[in-house]
């Protein structure tokens, strides 16, 4: 489909930072090549960076998590991989949002487990609706805050919730925290605050613009950990070690990329919100993460309506349900984000 829109197409279905990566994460790669570090590494990454990460918990996230009980993967995607590959047995159910990330689903699927999607309330998943989709069956309730495609920002009450709930009922939370950077209302709470019953998956990727660079990570307690390094190591052997070297001058070094990008994606954020104002399209406003999802009377014919004249947006049925919905990045210029909205003005 987005092969319509021509090669010069305003780009808002993107889902990376636009941003290129700060040159001194640069650097340590370019150090590390000439050094000859392009081997492989022990499976679970090397020992400085996940140093680098339990310090980063613990001082980030509240969270108290040894080095052993970490886990360098080829990207947050390897790590959501091989997360549900050990936990889910075939037949058991796992509890995504509905809408929320595609690759939930899809990686539920391939681990031969049944898919179970939640619906959403003002566009965030409630504990009291999880309560409602729990049964005997239930393995894992993936939850992502902030969330693709929405850009909601559960709240602390919310993530305890959640916790409760997988305290209670012996289930384990997936949660995925790979935009925690970027919140402009409220604040990041990771549910492992409150349970031992939670895989925390992260990367580099979007916090540093390093998408390509395929670096993420994880935390657990040490018997998922054992589990998931029998997938990992015959899936991915190892993550990119250059790549490592890179993450680690990301987690030690200056932080000032990250609060330039989030003020940046703020900004573009309110410009968004306003031209969709302006324009008298209804949009909830996102909290975090760079991604709106307005109301439009047909998803998928409002996408392939603006695709044909050159803005690049997703219909929100390819997230689950959401036909009403499309989701728009703005991960992209202001400008582009002003020609954006100057055309669906003109089309809508």
């Amino acid at each position: 489909m987005f092969e319509a829109a021509g090669t010069e197409a305003i780009n808002l279905g993107l889902g990376q930072p636009d941003f290129d990566t700060p040159e001194h994460i640069k650097k340590a790669a370019i150090k590390a090549i000439k050094e000859g570090f392009t081997g492989y590494t022990i499976g679970t990454g090397i020992p400085e960076l996940r140093k680098a990460i339990s310090e980063k918990f613990k001082k980030e996230n509240n969270i108290e998590v040894s080095p052993e009980e970490i886990m360098v993967t080829s990207g947050a995607s390897e790590a959501l991989h091989i997360a549900l590959e050990a936990l889910v047995q075939s037949g058991d159910e796992v509890l995504v949002p509905d809408p929320g990330f595609v690759s939930y689903s899809a990686l539920t699927k391939i681990a031969d487990g049944k898919v179970i999607g939640v619906p959403l309330e003002d566009l965030k998943m409630s504990p009291d609706t999880v309560s409602e989709y729990l049964t005997d069956k239930t393995k894992v309730l993936v939850i992502n805050s902030p969330s693709n495609p929405t850009g909601m920002v559960q709240t602390k009450d919310e993530i305890k919730g959640f916790a409760d709930l997988a305290e209670d009922h012996n289930i384990i939370i997936i949660s995925d925290e790979v935009y925690e950077h970027f919140i402009y209302e409220g604040e990041h709470v990771s549910p492992a605050q409150f349970s031992e019953n939670v895989i925390t998956v992260n990367a580099v990727s979007k916090t540093y613009a390093m998408t390509g660079w395929r670096l993420g990570y994880l935390a657990a307690n040490s018997e998922y950990i054992e589990q998931m390094l029998k997938v990992h190591q015959y899936v991915q052997a190892c993550a990119n070690s250059i790549s490592q070297k890179a993450a680690l001058a990301a987690l030690t070094g200056p932080q000032d990329c990250v609060i330039e990008m989030g003020s940046e994606f703020r900004k573009r954020r309110d410009l968004l919100l306003k031209g969709f104002k302006d324009i008298g399209i209804k949009c909830i406003e996102p909290k975090g993460a760079f991604y709106a999802f307005p109301e439009v009377l047909d998803g998928l014919s409002v996408s392939e309506k603006c695709i044909k004249n050159g803005v690049i947006v997703v219909p929100g049925s390819a997230f689950g349900n959401a036909p009403n919905n499309i989701r728009v990045s703005y991960a992209a210029s202001r400008d582009n984000i002003k020609r954006a909205l100057e055309i669906m003005e003109r089309i809508l």
